[in-house]
């Protein structure tokens, strides 16, 4: 009976995206952006020492550019690129090199790092220095100030912005979207960034149209944001130019903003089992990123430092700060005025696809959108019962995984077998382990098949 109205729900979720922008499946879980979707972004205190990872993208780390000894200023580069697929990062306050060492990365196992000691001075380097206007930039030299500026997506994949602007000879890109559809719950900082930079915004979505060739921009944004709505409608009246710019207001649903998701919500196509956006002629990018796209252009700053939420009921002054690349979170919570006396969890990211951590002593790194304090209430751990043949993480599920099953499989051992489930096309989002009455860690099984499937096929 389960499997019946699993089905029943999936064919009424068909017809209602038909009519609504959104996608079959996906949650309302409690959003709870109380905490700072009314807290404008200020400045984090510089800190007096920052550790940055030379590994902050999808794709291969970098090597240091820099020695212990050396004297460093507010904006040079430190690391240098090993492949395409990479980005360069760099300093982000001026001072002295004092250490190069493996050290804690928030996505788990330590990497090396480049640890400055800040003078207090914030001296910039020389290189930073704004290029020629958008009208006047070649499509190469677009191209050229992503990848030289360390541009990756902002909102967590962090996969390198210049390499999504190099798509195959072969391919046409007809549309590029930009995400604000900021669905995970507790965060705010992109819709912070839509109030207050919203014509940066445009302006870094044209600058991405220009360096594709595409022919429409859009920018999605979920319909509980009527004030970000807005602020993006008029910034796009007003420095759209000829551009072809929409602003999409899409049902709110997590999640959302997640690629494929947004893709069909916006332009009703469907990117392929294990294909890329480019598939459908689109690419997509986050609002954080065109604004960095923008800075890259008008200031000549690289990516060093963006916006941060720092939220929950675990800690004390929620916030959303511009927080430079290296911060140790202990800096940033201490600014929040620290931990409540029953915080019980560290989670960088939101809730759903965001890591735990196991101590503050972890840098903020580009991919860093939240630092999100839980307190006891909310981290009460359950006992696993057996799969009860529901079938709500099906109905759950945007990408229409049976996620009981691969999940089982994984449990199991049968990696083979999870993924002639499809392992592979789960992004994690965490949809079925939320629905799931039975509260088995369905998404952390799939993780574990995932990674276990992916080093069976390099060797």
């Amino acid at each position: 009976m389960g499997g019946i109205l699993s089905i029943q729900n999936i064919r009424k979720g068909v017809n209602q995206c038909m009519s609504e922008r959104t996608f079959v499946g996906g949650i309302h879980p409690s959003y709870s952006k109380e905490y700072t979707a009314g807290i404008p972004i200020t400045s984090a205190r510089p800190p007096s020492q920052v550790i940055i990872p030379l590994h902050q993208n999808i794709g291969a780390p970098c090597e240091p550019v820099v020695e212990v000894g050396d004297e460093v200023k507010l904006g040079q580069k430190i690391g240098e690129p090993k492949g395409f697929v990479s980005a360069p990062v760099f300093a982000s306050v001026s001072g002295k090199v004092t250490k190069i060492e493996p050290y804690n990365h928030p996505l788990g196992n330590p990497v090396e790092a480049v640890f400055i000691e800040s003078d207090g001075q914030d001296t910039p380097f020389e290189g930073m220095e704004p290029t020629k206007p958008l009208e006047q930039l070649t499509v190469d030299e677009l191209k050229t100030i992503a990848k030289e500026a360390g541009l990756v997506g902002l909102g967590g994949a962090t996969f390198p912005t210049h390499v999504k602007l190099a798509p195959p000879p072969e391919t046409s890109i007809d549309t590029v979207i930009i995400n604000g559809a900021e669905c995970e719950p507790f965060l705010t900082a992109d819709h912070r960034l839509m109030l207050e930079y919203a014509d940066d915004i445009v302006y870094g979505l044209m600058a991405f149209m220009k360096a594709l060739g595409a022919k429409k921009g859009i920018i999605g944004i979920e319909d509980n944001k009527p004030d970000a709505l807005q602020s993006m409608e008029k910034a796009v009246s007003e420095g759209k130019g000829e551009y072809d710019i929409e602003v999409h207001a899409l049902h709110t649903k997590y999640p959302q903003g997640a690629e494929k998701m947004l893709i069909k919500a916006t332009t009703g196509r469907e990117v392929p089992t294990g294909a890329l956006p480019m598939a459908v002629n689109v690419v997509n990018q986050n609002v954080g990123t065109a604004v960095a796209m923008t800075e890259a252009i008008k200031l000549g700053k690289p990516l060093y430092e963006r916006v941060v939420t720092i939220t929950g009921p675990g800690i004390s002054q929620p916030a959303n700060l511009m927080v430079r690349n290296g911060t140790l979170i202990s800096d940033i919570i201490e600014q929040c005025g620290g931990m409540t006396d029953d915080a019980r969890k560290l989670i960088l990211g939101g809730p759903m696809m965001g890591l735990a951590q196991p101590s503050t002593d972890v840098p903020a790194i580009k991919g860093t959108s939240g630092v999100l304090i839980l307190t006891e209430e909310f981290v009460e751990e359950l006992p696993i019962d057996p799969c009860i043949k529901c079938g709500k993480c099906l109905e759950g599920c945007p990408m229409n995984l049976p996620a009981n099953f691969i999940g089982s499989a994984s449990e199991m051992g049968k990696m083979d077998l999870a993924e002639r489930y499809g392992a592979m096309d789960c992004f994690e989002c965490g949809c079925c382990t939320y629905t799931c009455p039975a509260k088995r860690p369905l998404v952390q099984w799939i993780k574990i098949a995932k990674g276990e499937i992916t080093a069976s096929r390099k060797k």
